[in-house]
């Protein structure tokens, strides 16, 4: 299957919006974005899994379609959606596959559901926390966005900082409106949604996982080298595997390589 469809999954008052692309009868997939992203930045890979499976990529609470204020933006709530997701589209046993804070709630879901899910796959991300003044980093980076941007080439240049890919994998997930292209979320409900990351340690709910895991790490990444020593230390059985050339945005700087790793270890949890 080569597009997708548009499905709604409600929960507590909140509705997710999720790209569905069907496919074959492989083990299915389930892709969370990361922080002020959203689902159709999995578009690549997602389009070349779903020749043999489906697919599933979310626009998580306040980002994308999906329900812009929520009410609760903690970690809890984020995991309780891609549960919810797994429940009303019928998924059976996914893959789930996260990106940066995407990464960090497939984290979480696998650890508090131990069977919901066949293997984890975490691109750019970790146990994380405590991060303090995460929440004032990252509000800066958003106050320095020159929104609207005018056209979509300005987004993508200043968004991509100079890797056209990436810019242009952040530039679509905009909306269009009053002769300009605007962010798809609300500037406090991103930074609200990294509380929980800035105030503790998950490495509890990292060691309580229990499916097959995949660590895909960029080589010029943001996961402290530290974080992921012990992250391996505390379950040796992950797979780690770090892509030559890439930053944060392994999924769009590289999707072709993200492609293949996602293709092998979806093979060694079906066979």
């Amino acid at each position: 299957m080569t597009t997708w469809t548009s499905r709604a999954v409600d929960r507590d008052g909140v509705r997710l919006h999720c790209r569905d692309w069907g496919g074959g009868h492989g083990r299915a997939v389930l892709m969370l974005h990361g922080l002020a992203g959203s689902s159709g930045e999995w578009d690549a890979p997602a389009r070349a899994l779903a020749a043999e499976r489906r697919v599933v990529a979310v626009d998580q609470r306040g980002h994308g379609l999906s329900t812009r204020r929520p009410s609760d933006v903690s970690r809890a709530a984020y995991v309780a959606d891609a549960v919810a997701v797994v429940a009303q589209l019928g998924l059976d046993r996914p893959v789930l596959v996260g990106q940066s804070l995407g990464g960090h709630t497939a984290m979480l879901a696998a650890a508090r559901h131990p069977g919901l899910f066949a293997g984890l796959v975490l691109v750019e991300a970790g146990a994380g926390g405590p991060v303090p003044g995460v929440q004032e980093e990252i509000g800066g980076w958003l106050d320095s966005w020159p929104v609207p941007f005018p056209s979509r080439e300005a987004a993508v240049r200043f968004l991509g900082g100079g890797n056209d890919r990436v810019g242009a994998g952040w530039a679509d997930g905009l909306e269009e409106r009053d002769g300009g292209r605007w962010p798809r979320f609300d500037r406090d409900v991103m930074v609200g949604s990294l509380a929980g990351i800035a105030r503790r340690s998950f490495l509890d709910d990292w060691r309580n996982v229990s499916c097959p895991t995949l660590l895909v790490l960029g080589q010029n990444g943001i996961l402290p080298a530290r974080e992921v020593a012990d992250m391996l230390a505390l379950r040796p059985g992950t797979t780690a595997v770090s892509v030559p050339g890439t930053g944060h945005d392994v999924h769009l700087e590289h999707p072709d390589a993200l492609h293949s790793l996602l293709s092998g270890f979806l093979g060694s949890v079906e066979s």
